[in-house]
């Protein structure tokens, strides 16, 4: 699954720096997350680097995006791939 920010964000700048697949961006109001982009950081590190860096626990999983760690592991492997080219 993606993850995705709730609006109970504050703003705070420290997620979007974290992530390695600049999957976070600067919205109108909050942070927010692009699914196509977010891979958990899977293929990164063992555990999600916005969830354990943000101060108000506002980071969940995303219902909308349903993926299996194998999928979330493709999505990585096809974002690495794209970046080298």
């Amino acid at each position: 699954m993606a993850l995705m920010i709730t609006d109970e964000c504050i703003n705070c700048d420290v997620c979007e720096p974290e992530c390695p697949n600049n999957a976070i961006y600067q919205g109108e109001e909050i942070y927010e997350i692009d699914p196509d982009l977010c891979t958990e950081c899977v293929g990164h590190f063992e555990q999600s680097q916005c969830v354990q860096v943000c101060p108000v626990d506002c980071i969940p999983l995303n219902p909308a995006y349903q993926e299996s760690n194998a999928q979330l592991l493709a999505k990585y492997r096809r974002l690495t791939e794209q970046a080298q080219v």
